[in-house]
């Protein structure tokens, strides 16, 4: 099967979700109105309530749902099932689950000042279930901080080329957060001199590696670096979000915006055939298709994350409700299409056969390597060196600065969103839990326990489930809401059920081998998750099980 032509089907396929489903759900279920004023307006302080222009906010929404799940996710979703389930789970699933979670998620979010899905679900299924919700996603928040602190600090140890460009371009996000908010500087010119800068960094990185010594302090480089990115996080999550935050993965999705483009034009003129199976088995050593393969592969299909993401720092920054649909429909077929590219990289730019050459052989690098990131980057530069001027080595370099990027997006948004479910979930009773320098300590040094202990490593086998479980959750407490304001839920219902029934088999499935494993840490906190969706879905008992009015 020819890549090319399955690429042209998927980007065109996405076009038409976005222009013809993702207004219906616009006009339909989510009843924009571009006169109401948001809470980005209305609750303006100047620090985590700011109106953003639209191609900031794009930016900063894309860059913190996107991470490094896109990528790794559909890797391992070609490797255990072949390329055709997971394409298909991609193309469907982002466009009939995973963009209306984001955009319903992001609408519900503006249309009650702002506030979290966690603290929204109080109004609409009681306060127990907001209060599960909440330390549920505080404590997923603290476990991805921890891992893609983990992640970063190892990339940033074993390819040191990319350390000048990581850091350099915070204080380029600084400088342009100020000219575009305080001096009024034409953000066209102020994203051209930013986008010279940034690849003036990149050089720079490349033509002097900032490789430590391998001890410094009396730490590990890697354990060094992971202590920076902390201590980055938690500046990053307290200043004001147009200052920093914003700005910072403005411009980090322009480097995806270039890579993906680059890569589709790789795609275009090298055209490899998937030389991948496109189906190998219902059951693999990732366990049965389904429900694993809803599992493994998350965002470019639907993750709950985005919801946290969306009703989080996103609505906060909104200036327009019409402007939703872009954000938040938008964002989320830009990542399919992200996903989309990985998959065609998968299995047709590197070389299924793993006996072929180690350093092009996809089996090879995932399975006895282990890893997924040089996958990746080694992948993606051999499908773009196919274009004039471009080396495998440099694309892979900059396959590796693509995905750097997006996985410090996920680190400071991931420590903001924390500081605010931890100041809703407290902040009512005790005053200084609303204080941002305060709240944003507490998951912080959870997360840094979790990371520099290797904590994180007993329990990550389980958050694939975990975040797959607050996207169900997320859509059940949207349905709610929809259901309060006479808005017709069946658009999120469905899938509220579908990740519903898929998540919870995926548990059983998953807490099933950890006790047989003898895992009991696992088995424990599986049957945990187990039991708190069962409490969500008793309090949600009267939307989920009542006859929906068609409409």
């Amino acid at each position: 099967m020819n890549s090319l032509f399955l690429g042209v089907l998927l980007i065109l396929w996405l076009v038409l979700g976005y222009k013809i489903y993702g207004s219906f759900i616009e006009k339909k279920v989510v009843k924009i109105d571009e006169n109401r004023t948001t809470p980005a307006q209305t609750l303006n302080d100047g620090v985590d309530y700011s109106p953003a222009k639209n191609p900031l906010l794009f930016g900063h929404h894309f860059s913190s749902i996107a991470g490094a799940g896109p990528i790794l996710g559909p890797l391992l979703g070609v490797l255990y099932f072949g390329w055709l389930g997971a394409l298909l789970w991609v193309a469907l699933g982002s466009v009939f689950l995973g963009a209306v979670h984001d955009f319903t998620s992001l609408m519900t979010s503006v249309q009650n000042k702002g506030t979290s899905l966690a603290d929204i679900s109080e109004k609409t299924l009681g306060t127990r279930t907001r209060f599960i919700f909440s330390v549920f996603l505080w404590l997923s928040l603290a476990l991805v901080i921890a891992v893609f602190a983990v992640v970063a600090a190892q990339t940033l140890v074993s390819q040191p080329e990319i350390v000048i460009p990581t850091f350099g371009l915070i204080f380029a996000a600084m400088i342009f957060g100020w000219l575009i908010y305080k001096k009024g500087v034409n953000t066209v010119a102020a994203t051209l001199a930013a986008l010279v800068f940034l690849f003036l960094l990149i050089f720079l990185g490349k033509l002097y590696p900032l490789a430590l010594p391998s001890t410094i302090f009396g730490m590990s480089s890697q354990t060094f670096w992971f202590f920076i990115l902390i201590i980055y996080s938690f500046f990053a999550a307290c200043l004001p979000v147009w200052f920093l935050l914003q700005p910072r993965d403005y411009i980090s999705t322009w480097i995806l915006f270039i890579g993906l483009g680059i890569g589709y034009l790789g795609l275009v003129v090298a055209h490899p055939r998937l030389n991948a199976p496109a189906f190998i088995s219902f059951g693999s050593k990732g366990g049965p298709l389904w429900p694993m393969l809803f599992v493994i592969i998350a965002c470019g299909a639907i993750s709950g994350f985005h919801s946290v993401v969306a009703g989080g720092t996103t609505a906060k920054q909104l200036s327009n409700e019409k402007s939703g649909k872009l954000i938040g429909f938008g964002g989320m077929l830009t990542e399919a299409a992200l996903a989309g590219l990985v998959i065609f990289i998968a299995a047709g730019a590197l070389i299924w056969d793993p006996s072929a050459a180690k350093e092009l052989s996809f089996q090879y690098l995932m399975t006895a390597t282990g890893d997924p990131i040089k996958a990746f980057s080694m992948g993606y530069g051999k499908l773009v060196s196919s274009l004039p001027s471009i080396t495998v080595v440099f694309g892979s370099f900059f396959g590796m600065v693509m995905l750097n990027a997006f996985v410090l997006t996920t680190l400071d948004t991931g420590t903001r969103l924390g500081r605010f479910i931890f100041s809703e979930l407290l902040g009512r009773k005790v005053q200084i839990f609303k204080n941002r320098w305060f709240s944003s300590v507490f998951i912080l040094i959870f997360a840094a326990i979790l990371g520099a202990t290797e904590g994180y490593k007993a329990i990550w086998p389980v958050f694939g489930a975990s975040n797959q479980l607050v996207a169900a959750l997320a859509l059940i407490i949207i349905t709610s809401y929809l259901v309060g304001i006479k808005s017709p839920k069946r658009y999120t219902l469905i899938p509220a059920m579908f990740m519903l029934v898929t998540t919870l088999a995926a548990l059983f499935y998953l807490g099933y081998h950890f006790f047989i494993e003898k895992n009991i840490l696992l088995g424990i906190v599986s049957v945990i998750l187990i039991l708190l969706a069962l409490v969500i879905v008793y309090d949600a008992r009267k939307i989920l099980f009542t006859k929906y009015k068609r409409s």
